[in-house]
């Protein structure tokens, strides 16, 4: 194994937690050995395989001829990209696995498994070095440890809640899926790269050199034929086009130390939102003509955004100063919405990254340096549960969620 130590390169990090032994920006390991076959591969499409057609127009535009990605899914509704999301409505292939919170520990090398009905850890799963996220997979039939510093992933049945055989990948931050079902996206973050993989075996297909430091974040327009990445450690964004697995543009956030972080586009298709813990905001860009973004401040240290059950708000998670942002949509206006209001966690915490329950009444969120995790209403913002996790908690998946498929991350369902 080889071992890295970053010294004294970064006392502050971002999605990264303390990051101690990672790697220095742009290092490169010796490649992982030859990927195997992970068990029970996930299918190329859903069951019964999706019906092609034309998707939701390019950038949200109603009156645009663009068809979507080919093999994507069609959306359910061309207003409201999580139409399939609704409270509840768990597909066929998920409905009967057992509600859990499955929370990847960072400095730990486990994962937590969380009852949400009693809001205590059930078991702990020992998996690679430095998980950083827990992504459900395309078909959302397997969870994906990311093992960053591993080197691998480790499968998660969440029908029995048992650990598989790991797959060799190389520095795995983060997972996303193309929306056809066919590749998966390895955010390579201290490669330098994004590396799409076969989405049955996670063979290599391309590597893309990003040439930007902490390739990180993503989301995927609502055609699926681009999405766009946030690059942390030197505040760029690239816009990546799908089917060519190229980069068509990038730019470098307008302000000075910026660090964006997750990024989510809006029920309607037509704004983007990129966080941004060191600007302490989100900025608001349009996609399609991926010109200079505005910046909307809404707490220190902004990190994560999850959407609602019922597309009407997006919860945004304010790391440096213990609370969480509730930003009304209201499309057609400026910024696609504006801040309703803020809740604070009762004696502070720093909320990271998490989900949405199936039902939509709590969002979980990890409490990246004070190894614990949140539950919060989301009527109120009451804290209804704080549950000490392991050291380090980041990337935690609520499972099962509603949608028809998974775009990555932590669970980005359409």
């Amino acid at each position: 194994m080889l071992v890295f130590t970053l010294g004294g390169l970064m006392t502050f990090t971002a999605c990264s937690s303390s990051d101690s032994g990672r790697p220095p920006a742009g290092a490169h390991a010796p490649a992982a050995p030859p990927p195997v076959q992970p068990p029970e591969a996930p299918p190329a499409h859903l069951p019964g395989g999706p019906t092609v057609q034309p998707a939701f127009p390019h950038g949200g535009d109603a009156g645009a001829a663009r068809s979507g990605l080919p093999g994507m899914p069609p959306v359910l509704d061309p207003h409201d990209l999580y139409a399939a999301d609704r409270p509840n409505e768990l597909a066929d292939s998920v409905k009967d696995f057992p509600s859990r919170v499955y929370v990847p520990n960072t400095e730990s090398d486990t994962v937590s498994v969380i009852d949400p009905a009693t809001y205590k850890v059930i078991e702990t799963i020992p998996v690679g070095h430095q998980p950083q996220h827990v992504v459900p997979s395309w078909d959302m039939k397997t969870l994906w440890v990311n093992n960053d510093l591993g080197n691998t992933l480790t499968p998660i049945d969440p029908a029995t809640g048992k650990a598989g055989p790991t797959v060799d990948v190389h520095d795995p931050y983060n997972l996303y899926f193309t929306p056809d079902g066919k590749y998966s996206i390895v955010m390579a973050s201290a490669d330098m790269e994004i590396v799409f993989r076969d989405a049955h075996t996670m063979e290599p297909v391309k590597h893309l050199p990003v040439g930007c430091d902490g390739v990180n974040h993503a989301d995927f327009s609502p055609d699926g034929r681009y999405f766009i990445v946030s690059c942390e450690f030197d505040g760029q964004l690239l816009k990546v086009d799908t089917e060519k697995m190229e980069i068509v543009a990038r730019q470098t956030l307008p302000l000075s130390g910026t660090m964006p972080q997750d990024v989510k586009i809006s029920p309607d298709g037509k704004t983007w939102y990129i966080a941004d813990m060191m600007a302490h905001g989100v900025w608001v860009l349009d996609g399609d003509a991926f010109t200079e973004p505005k910046l909307v401040k809404t707490g220190k240290g902004t990190h994560g955004l999850y959407i609602s059950r019922d597309s009407k708000y997006m919860y945004i998670s304010n790391r440096g100063e213990g609370s969480i942002t509730l930003w009304e949509f209201t499309p057609g206006g400026e910024n696609g919405g504006h801040i309703k209001t803020k809740w604070n966690i009762p004696g502070g915490g720093s909320p990271d990254m998490g989900g949405v329950s199936a039902d939509g009444k709590v969002l979980w969120l990890s409490g990246r340096y004070d190894s614990e995790v949140y539950a919060i209403d989301t009527t109120d913002g009451r804290l209804l549960a704080r549950i000490p996790v392991g050291d380090g908690p980041h990337g935690l998946a609520v499972y099962p969620q509603p949608g028809r498929y998974s775009l990555g991350h932590t669970g980005i369902f359409r």
